[in-house]
């Protein structure tokens, strides 16, 4: 069962996709600097950034997955 945020995110069009896509990443990239130094404030903020990494490459990968099933079934 799809939770709302995973909802949210099929309505989103793919450019806005890539660039949460790209957003999300610097953070954690950001984050696990933080983490590795030792100034991080919220650790459990990492896991919630690669969940919500998750949801993005999935509805990503469902996107192309059914741009290719329509090409090729050609609508």
């Amino acid at each position: 069962m799809a939770t709302e945020k995973a909802r949210a995110l099929r309505g989103v069009s793919p450019d806005d996709l890539q660039q949460k896509e790209a957003a999300i990443k610097e953070e954690l990239f950001n984050l696990r600097f933080q983490q590795k130094v030792g100034q991080i404030e919220n650790p459990l903020k990492i896991r919630t950034l690669r969940k919500e990494l998750a949801r993005v490459l999935t509805v990503k990968g469902e996107k192309r997955n059914s741009n290719k099933k329509n090409a090729a079934e050609g609508k």
